[in-house]
């Protein structure tokens, strides 16, 4: 009964130019589409009331402008202070050359035997190299061999065999070290000081 008491007041309410190109208007303008029954809220309904500007005087303002500018020029003028890179300098007490190291002369049979030593070593690494590459290519050689021979046998067994390992990777390794290492080392806490130098630009005051 409510409804239809609604209803037709608002039909009452309605001037003949509520048609279809008004109702797609107030439509868009909404949120959401609600119930005919509802209250629509609208957009400006929904606004937050201007606030009232704080009037500024055009002078302070003008002077605030005005200092920034000069501070501004200050800097510009100022010479920047260049951060030096100490790797790059060497100290003072390295470069006295009374502490330089003397060259050692060799003789004629030392210069000669490590000639001779260097030329083994280096013919030596040489062959070692040519033995790993030909273990490496017959090694490579039997691998495909076996896969062929596997595929012929089973289809399934060589699709198996050909996965990835994802247990090769990470690969960790240590590497030789000049010193056997300790069981069961620790390391003590040392204290250290620090010397690292901290550069400040130095600025104008207002």
């Amino acid at each position: 009964m409510a409804a239809a008491v609604l209803g037709a007041t608002a039909r009452a309410l309605c001037s003949p130019c509520w048609r279809l190109g008004t109702w797609q208007t107030q439509i868009r303008d909404t949120h959401q589409r609600a119930s005919l029954l509802s209250f629509w809220e609208l957009i400006p309904m929904r606004a937050e009331p201007l606030r009232k500007k704080k009037k500024v005087d055009p002078k302070k303002d003008q002077a605030v402008r005005d200092r920034l500018k000069k501070r501004i020029r200050r800097l510009e003028k100022a010479s920047q202070e260049l951060i030096p890179i100490e790797d790059f300098i060497t100290p003072v007490k390295f470069l006295d050359k009374v502490r330089q190291r003397p060259q050692v002369e060799l003789s004629f049979e030392e210069a000669e035997r490590r000639a001779l030593l260097l030329k083994k070593w280096s013919l030596y690494k040489q062959q070692e190299h040519e033995m790993e590459r030909e273990a490496i290519k017959s090694m490579l050689e039997a691998q495909q061999e076996a896969l062929q021979e596997l595929k012929l046998t089973s289809q399934e067994l060589h699709g198996e065999a050909i996965k990835r390992d994802p247990s090769l990777f990470p690969f960790e390794r240590e590497g030789p070290t000049y010193t056997p290492p300790i069981s069961n080392y620790q390391p003590p806490e040392g204290r250290y000081h620090d010397i690292t130098k901290v550069y400040t630009q130095v600025e104008f005051k207002r």
